[in-house]
């Protein structure tokens, strides 16, 4: 806690007063033009991988980076969605996986989860990932298995992204956008899922198109690459 206070304090004497205007604004409202979902781990910090300044992104963070499929119930996730999406109005929604995934590492061995029945639980969301993963890339070492099911779940997770009606209703209209993306901690690398070709591609400076997830998805061409 005292680093908290100390960072907390770095921030209100040292970064702040250089803000005062952009704050200012913030404090009427928020306009941000991109929701963020992705996992929870303490090493993905997207404000900071993508140099957004406050007000930027809407982030929103959970176990797995999971969305469930619309269902008469009601998820926190899904919530934050139809808020973005009804109210903030944005024009993107990116699905982020990132590289040695916790979530992804229990998916694939279930004795992880004994004591976690919640976790285990919400883990079920991503057991298509799972397998297609234990159906068509049994040869693969555990490190490209463990590569290939956080690339599959990210692909599963836009399907179930794409079962929401406020989520339909806009991508239907044009205003809307999804994306797939993998995040590399070590390398600061970035890979976007090409639904038209079926695969991730190396998320680049200057790419004339961006890689979308269009309405016709596919599942991703299993592979270590």
């Amino acid at each position: 806690m005292k680093r908290l206070i100390q960072g907390f304090e770095h921030f209100r004497h040292q970064v702040f007063p250089h803000q005062r205007d952009l704050f200012k604004k913030l404090a009427a409202g928020q306009s941000p033009g991109t929701m963020f979902i992705t996992c929870a781990d303490s090493r993905v910090m997207p404000e900071l991988m993508f140099n957004a300044q406050p007000g930027e992104l809407f982030v929103y963070r959970n176990i797995g980076n999971i969305v469930p499929p619309y269902a008469q119930h009601v998820s926190g996730v899904v919530a934050a969605i139809e808020y973005a999406v009804r109210v903030l109005k944005v024009q993107h929604i990116v699905i982020c996986g990132h590289s040695d995934c916790g979530a992804m590492k229990a998916l694939r061995k279930p004795e992880l989860m004994r004591d976690m029945p919640s976790v285990a639980a919400w883990l079920r969301h991503a057991d298509v990932a799972r397998y297609v993963v234990e159906q068509s890339a049994s040869k693969l070492s555990d490190d490209e298995c463990l590569s290939c099911l956080t690339r599959e779940n990210v692909v599963g997770q836009l399907e179930h992204l794409r079962t929401l009606p406020a989520v339909a209703a806009a991508m239907a209209s044009g205003s809307l956008c999804i994306h797939g993306w993998v995040y590399d901690i070590a390398h600061a690398q970035i890979e976007a899922f090409d639904a038209r070709r079926g695969h991730f591609v190396a998320l680049r400076h200057g790419m004339d198109n961006l890689p979308e997830a269009t309405p016709h998805m596919r599942f991703a061409t299993v592979s270590a690459a």
